[in-house]
C-alpha cells in the first residue's frame, strides 16, 4: 500500500473536517494530504516510508505521544472488561474514578461531573445548565450569554451561539441565536505603554459596563482562560480572569472555563485557570484529557449548580443525553493519562520543558516579518507579516517538506507539541519551523 493509492481512496470517500475538499484535489497545486500509517511518540508515518513530527498534537490531543504503552495498556486491560454500558441507571469503575479524581484536581469545589464525547457537546451542556439552573431557581429572564471578541467554543449549533469566527458562523447565522460578544484581553491589543494586565483591565472595565446595564437577562459569560486558541493563540494575562470572576459574582452570572484546549497542562498549569486564583461554575474539558485515545468529554461544575436539579420533579431535572456518555474505555484512557501525570510528575518537568522549546524558537524574534513571538506553557505563537491569502497553505505544505507537522492558524503559526518531546527533538521542530517559514515566504 502506498501513499498514492490511500489518498485516492480517502478523497472518493472520506468528507475530511475544517477542509475545502477541492484544495486536495488540484493535481501538482493539491494541499498535501498525508496517509499515516503508524505513530510512535512525536512521529507520524506515512506509508512510504517518511515522517513527520507532530508539532501540534493531532488537533491538540495527544498529550504523552502516540501508541503510548502506558495507555495501551490500560485499555487492553478495559477491554477484558468493560467496553461501554448505558450511564443512565448504571455505573462502572472508570467513570466513578475518574470523577472523583478530577473533583479532587479541583480541591472538591467542582464536585459533579456529567459527561459526553467532545468539546462541542461540553459547550452546550454548560450553557444548557447555566440557563436550566437558573430556571429551576425562579430566574426565568437569563437566558443571554457573553462570550470574548474572537472567542471558539465549537461547532454545533449551540456551541456556534457563543462563537465568534465568521469563518464557521456566518454561513448558519440563520440557525443561531447569538451571544453578545465583549472586549478581548488579547495582548497584542496593548497600546503603547500598556502591559499584557493593563489590556486585562480594560477588557474587565468593558466586560462590567455589559453587566451593569444586562445582567438582569445574561445567564453566563463564558471565556477560554489564558489562551483564545482558533482565534490565533490569543494569549492574555490572568488579572482578565480575576477580575470578570469577581464581576460575576457581583452579578450573579455563571463563569464557565472552556479549558477544552487549555487545560490537561498545556499553560503551565493543570487547568489553566489555577493561573488566577479562581475557580468557575463549570468547567468544561475534552481533547488532552484520554491522551487522545478515543473521544470524551465532561462538565464539572459545582454543589449550588447539582442542587438546582435536585428534585422530585423528572422536568427539573437535566435530561441532556449522549448513547456514549462515560464510555469505560475513554474514562480508562483519561485514569491513565491522570496516572502519567502523577507518576512523572508533568507539570514540574514540562516547565523546564517549555522554556527549552521557547529559547529554540528565539531566532524568530528578529525575523523581519514575525511579530508578536509569545508562549504560554506548552504553546507557543507568532505572527507573520505576510499579504498571502494562501500564507497558510504554503507554510503547511513547506513545514511537511521539512518533515513536521503544523497548521497555521491565519497568519499565525503555533506549536503545540505532546509532552513527551524530547530536548532534541525540540531543536528539529523550531529549526524546521524557521526554514518552512522563510521557504513559504520566498515562494
Amino acid at each position: 500500500m502506498s501513499n498514492k493509492d490511500l489518498l485516492e481512496r480517502s478523497l472518493a470517500a472520506v468528507w475530511h473536517p475544517c477542509t475545502q475538499m477541492k484544495q486536495h484535489a488540484r493535481g501538482k497545486q493539491a494541499l498535501p494530504m498525508i496517509p499515516i500509517a503508524s505513530g510512535k511518540g512525536v512521529w507520524l508515518h506515512d506509508f512510504d516510508g517518511r515522517r513527520y513530527l507532530d508539532g501540534i498534537s493531532s488537533w491538540w490531543v495527544n498529550l504523552f505521544g502516540h501508541c503510548n504503552p502506558r495507555i495501551n495498556a490500560a485499555l487492553r486491560d478495559q477491554l477484558e472488561q468493560l467496553e461501554h454500558v448505558i450511564l443512565a441507571g448504571c455505573t462502572h469503575r472508570p467513570v466513578i474514578e475518574l470523577s472523583e479524581r478530577l473533583s479532587t484536581l479541583t480541591l472538591g469545589q467542582l464536585g459533579h461531573c456529567f459527561y459526553a464525547s467532545d468539546g462541542a457537546s461540553a459547550t452546550e451542556i454548560a450553557l444548557k445548565m447555566s440557563f436550566h439552573a437558573w430556571r429551576n431557581q425562579g430566574r426565568r429572564e437569563k437566558q443571554e450569554f457573553l462570550c470574548l471578541s474572537g472567542s471558539y467554543h465549537g461547532e454545533t449549533v449551540g456551541a456556534l451561539a457563543v462563537t465568534d469566527v465568521a469563518l464557521f458562523k456566518d454561513a448558519y447565522a440563520p440557525l443561531i441565536r447569538p451571544a453578545t460578544t465583549v472586549a478581548t484581553p488579547d495582548a497584542r491589543l496593548a497600546k503603547d505603554g500598556e502591559t499584557a494586565a493593563d489590556v486585562a483591565r480594560r477588557a474587565a472595565a468593558a466586560l462590567e459596563c455589559q453587566l451593569d446595564e444586562h445582567h438582569l437577562h445574561i445567564a453566563a459569560l463564558i471565556v477560554e482562560p489564558l489562551i483564545q486558541c482558533a482565534s490565533g493563540m490569543a494569549m492574555y494575562d490572568p488579572e482578565y480572569l480575576r477580575l470578570a470572576r469577581s464581576l460575576c459574582d457581583r452579578y450573579e452570572v455563571h463563569l464557565i472555563c472552556d479549558e477544552i484546549a487549555v487545560g490537561c497542562g498545556r499553560t503551565g498549569t493543570f487547568f489553566a485557570h489555577e493561573q488566577a486564583g479562581i475557580r468557575p461554575d463549570f468547567l468544561c474539558l475534552s481533547k488532552g484529557i484520554s491522551g487522545g485515545y478515543l473521544p470524551l468529554s465532561m462538565v464539572l461544575t459545582t454543589d449550588s449548580v447539582y442542587a438546582a436539579f435536585y428534585d422530585d420533579s423528572v422536568s427539573r431535572g437535566f435530561l441532556h443525553s449522549h448513547s456514549y456518555t462515560g464510555n469505560a474505555l475513554a474514562c480508562r484512557a483519561a485514569l491513565a493519562t491522570l496516572d502519567i501525570f502523577a507518576e512523572d510528575q508533568v507539570i514540574d518537568a514540562n516547565r523546564g520543558l517549555a522554556e527549552h522549546l521557547g529559547s529554540c524558537l528565539q531566532p524568530l524574534a528578529d525575523h523581519p516579518q514575525v511579530r508578536h513571538l509569545r508562549r504560554r506553557g506548552m504553546v507557543a505563537a507568532f505572527d507573520v507579516l505576510s499579504d498571502d491569502p494562501r500564507f497558510s497553505e504554503r507554510f503547511y505544505r513547506q513545514a511537511l517538506a521539512n518533515g513536521i507537522l503544523l497548521r497555521p492558524i491565519g497568519n499565525t503559526v503555533y506549536f503545540m507539541p505532546p509532552y513527551v518531546i524530547s530536548r532534541d527533538e525540540c531543536e528539529f521542530l523550531a529549526t524546521r519551523a524557521i526554514a518552512a517559514l522563510d521557504s513559504a515566504l520566498r515562494e
